[in-house]
């Protein structure tokens, strides 16, 4: 029998169609007889039926935790509920879709018990679709540029961390939670599996180009000061150019007398005015988020919680 105790967490957006199918295929790789298990859904604001649904699935099994928050936070202010009301001494985070069997969370738990502090899946073959796939790419290359993530390890939503990494993560108050991010400044011993992923077989994902972006400036914005000194690193590229062009613009009066000069003024203060502005959005973006925080705005905010003893 395996002596830890598993928390298997599920951020649910709209999914009434597929959760069912994902706690039932964990309930049979995981049974009671061999394995101490609880299963903590959390529906992210979804306005379909998902509530009820999830609630069913707690009265059908003691072991099942039904959270509702109060509207959408996002996958990782979910996720963050979720690691906080969890109990156990590993928790394997997993997709609400069906994309992620439940039966390769075994591969996941055997390399941890190797003592790494988290293990991420590693697909053979993502069966995701084009745009998703082009944005976990680019997130993948962004984390490690911006926040440091070792190159040989591939981050993914399926994955397995100990109790401590997670009483590491949810010290984190801010109001932009990038679970990536937290896992990767509470430690460096990490691992990848290679595990099966599942084409999804109901419904479409809702994942999205606003959602992508709204990702990267929580991961980037929260958890890295890069973005400023790229900003900086172009105001001065910015500078050198334009001491370039009034050179070249001296020279040429020079030689050649008067030079009609609109088009290189133009050109210069769309370039310099287009810098600036990206600068000042980007201090804006850091100043606004520390504004936010200061307010002690709220990851989550958890309207019900519901298991078969109430």
């Amino acid at each position: 029998m395996f002596n830890k105790k598993i928390s298997f967490v599920i951020p649910c957006y709209y999914s009434q169609d597929t959760v069912s199918d994902v706690v039932k295929d964990i309930c049979k790789e995981f049974p009671r007889e061999s394995y101490n298990i609880e299963i903590v859904l959390v529906n992210d604001g979804s306005k379909d039926n998902t509530f009820s649904v999830l609630k069913s699935l707690a009265d059908e099994d003691e072991r099942v935790v039904a959270i509702n928050l109060a509207k959408n936070f996002g996958q990782d202010g979910a996720t963050m509920c979720g690691l906080t009301n969890a109990t156990g001494d590993y928790m394997v985070v997993l997709d609400d879709d069906g994309q992620n069997p439940p039966a390769e969370a075994h591969k996941l738990l055997d390399e941890i018990e190797k003592g790494y502090d988290a293990v991420f899946a590693k697909y053979h073959q993502k069966k995701d679709t084009a745009f998703k796939k082009f944005g976990h790419d680019l997130n993948d290359k962004m984390v490690t540029s911006l926040i440091g993530k070792p190159k040989d390890i591939e981050l993914n939503s399926y994955f397995v961390i100990t109790s401590f990494v997670r009483d590491e993560m949810i010290k984190y108050q801010g109001a932009y939670p990038y679970i990536w991010g937290l896992i990767l400044r509470s430690t460096d011993n990490l691992a990848n599996v290679y595990v099966e992923h599942k084409s999804r077989e109901v419904g479409k994902s809702t994942y999205t180009l606003s959602k992508l972006v709204g990702l990267w400036f929580d991961g980037f914005i929260s958890f890295s000061v890069k973005p400023l000194r790229v900003t900086s690193v172009l105001g001065v590229v910015a500078t050198f150019i334009g001491f370039i062009l009034l050179l070249i613009i001296v020279i040429r009066t020079l030689m050649n007398g008067d030079v009609e000069g609109w088009t290189s003024i133009m050109s210069a203060i769309m370039i310099v005015g287009g810098l600036q502005m990206l600068m000042l959005g980007m201090l804006g973006e850091y100043v606004g988020r520390i504004f936010i925080n200061g307010n002690n705005s709220p990851q989550y905010i958890i309207r019900d919680k519901y298991t078969k003893e109430q």
